[in-house]
């Protein structure tokens, strides 16, 4: 709960600091004009710059899943989609928590990873999108999609998983000797 609570709470502030509400008519919510572009509800309006040419805050909205994919899929698929995988994974990991799956570090990938499910889902219910703001950058020279607190807890867990997986023994195959 406190890793979802964190999430959310940076999120809100991205949107109160880093952002400010459109004029006059909102655009369509995750919809792509002619020219391919979504025009995202709420206008930027600064960025808060952490690192010189390295890091900084600065607020996006993602329509699509991890790294935007997704994002000119149809509306009501991506809802589906994203709520669906969502609310599944949720479900497994806890299932698998509660009957003992998984070696030590499956006990600590399970809240990161559902803590950060939860808080883009609650975004995704509530704004049709999930709030990003942190930009991870090397000058002109590489960006790393924008991301968000959830994103960062999701993969420590996801890797948590992945090294709990590597780290437990293959059952051994006992030989007959013929």
């Amino acid at each position: 709960m406190l890793l979802t609570a964190i999430d959310l709470w940076s999120k809100r502030w991205a949107e109160e600091n880093l952002a400010e509400k459109r004029r006059g008519e909102s655009p369509p919510l995750c919809i792509a004009d002619k020219s391919g572009y979504i025009l995202t509800q709420r206008v930027r309006t600064q960025s808060l710059v952490l690192v010189e040419d390295f890091l900084e805050f600065r607020y996006a909205e993602n329509c699509g899943a991890a790294f935007g994919m997704l994002h000119n899929a149809p509306v009501i698929f991506r809802s589906v989609l994203f709520s669906t995988a969502a609310s599944l994974a949720i479900v497994a990991l806890f299932w698998m928590f509660i009957t003992g799956s998984g070696g030590p570090l499956f006990a600590y990938s399970v809240p990161l990873v559902t803590a950060g499910a939860i808080g883009n889902l609650v975004d995704r219910v509530n704004n049709g999108y999930v709030v990003d703001f942190i930009r991870f950058h090397i000058r002109d020279l590489f960006e790393w999609p924008t991301f968000n607190f959830a994103d960062m807890t999701i993969t420590v867990g996801v890797v948590l998983l992945l090294l709990d997986g590597l780290r437990r023994p293959a059952a051994k195959v006992e030989k007959n000797p013929a």
